[in-house]
């Protein structure tokens, strides 16, 4: 098939090398606008622009694909670029633009000869309808759902809601970071899809509308979710920071200085000590009093510092039982 691939991120170029390995024609690439990045903040391409660039694909990168919208010459250049490409299908993973009704128009509407189009194709990492939105690696981790996986879906104008093409579900272990689940959400996306295009050639695609029940929303990461709450009980502080291992990273203030946690589990035992404080040092891990429960913090960084294990961090920064962390109030009693 020839192919208009958009997306951005890793997630999104895993998809767009396999369709590329398996022989289909990506005929135009669209990502992202190059961002700052790095410590010098110059523009960096996207994983995906910088795997099209290597392999001579054309890239477009408009700002907005509303023709009515900020940057409308963006959108109307974009709309020739699709058009030029004369594509068979759009397939979007991770993109970041919302497409606009025009383009799902235009990606359904037949070839001037005749020739069936099969729309806008979209690699969503959840099992729809559950986990619709921005986040759902995250936020299947933060809550602890025990399985995840990919879904095709046939785009419209609405968040995730169109009809489901392909589904299958993916485990999510105990020690699965976002990080981690991302690699194996978007390994398995990318043999997805390119199944999919194969199903469509067959024309044994049979779209499934999406159920009323299980509708949840998977609202975009904040960095202000980063700190942790010590008056949440061990279970839920744990999720909560492998759902936010990369980014933004949990955090806990001691002494007045910011630590990111990148690593913990559950510890054995009832706390003993008030929320957030510290109640053992263990080259294996510190142990900090939760609601009920105990937090052992495994992997730490310091500010400008790198992450390490617990070993090595108390080498650097000595620990005490009785040092208590900052403890902020739960949302529910926030003024």
């Amino acid at each position: 098939m020839r192919v208009i691939f958009a997306g951005t991120p890793e997630f999104a170029r895993l998809a767009l090398a396999e369709l590329h390995a398996a022989g289909h024609t990506i005929a135009l690439v669209m990502s992202q606008p190059d961002r700052p990045a790095g410590r010098g903040m110059k523009l960096q391409a996207s994983a995906v622009k910088q795997f099209a660039l290597e392999h001579g694909i054309p890239v477009a990168q408009p700002r907005s694909l509303r023709l009515d919208g900020k940057y409308p010459e963006d959108a109307a250049a974009a709309r020739r670029a699709m058009a030029d490409a004369q594509a068979d299908v759009m397939v979007v993973a991770a993109y970041g633009l919302i497409l606009p009704q025009w383009v799902l128009d235009d990606m359904a509407a037949p070839h001037a000869d005749g020739r069936a189009r099969y729309g806008c194709l979209n690699i969503h990492g959840s099992l729809l309808p559950r986990w619709r939105g921005a986040a759902p690696i995250h936020r299947a981790i933060e809550v602890g759902d025990t399985d995840t996986g990919v879904t095709i879906m046939q785009m419209d104008v609405g968040l995730d809601t169109g009809d489901m093409l392909l589904k299958e579900a993916l485990p999510i272990a105990g020690d699965d970071t976002t990080a981690t689940l991302h690699d194996k959400v978007a390994a398995l996306g990318a043999r997805m899809i390119v199944y999919t295009l194969d199903l469509a050639t067959q024309g044994a695609l049979t779209p499934v509308p999406q159920p009323a029940e299980g509708v949840t929303y998977a609202h975009k990461i904040e960095k202000e979710e980063a700190p942790i709450r010590w008056t949440d009980d061990a279970v839920g502080i744990v999720r909560r920071i492998r759902a936010f291992n990369p980014f933004p990273g949990a955090t806990a203030v001691l002494q007045g200085e910011t630590i990111k946690v990148w690593g913990a589990r559950v510890g054995s035992g009832d706390a003993t000590g008030v929320s957030g404080q510290i109640v053992a040092v263990a080259p294996d891990g510190i142990a900090v009093a939760a609601m009920n429960s105990v937090v052992l913090l495994t992997e730490l960084q310091r500010p400008g510092g790198k992450r390490m294990p617990v070993s090595d961090f108390v080498r650097g920064m000595p620990l005490e039982v009785g040092m208590q962390f900052d403890v902020l109030p739960s949302p529910a009693s926030a003024a």
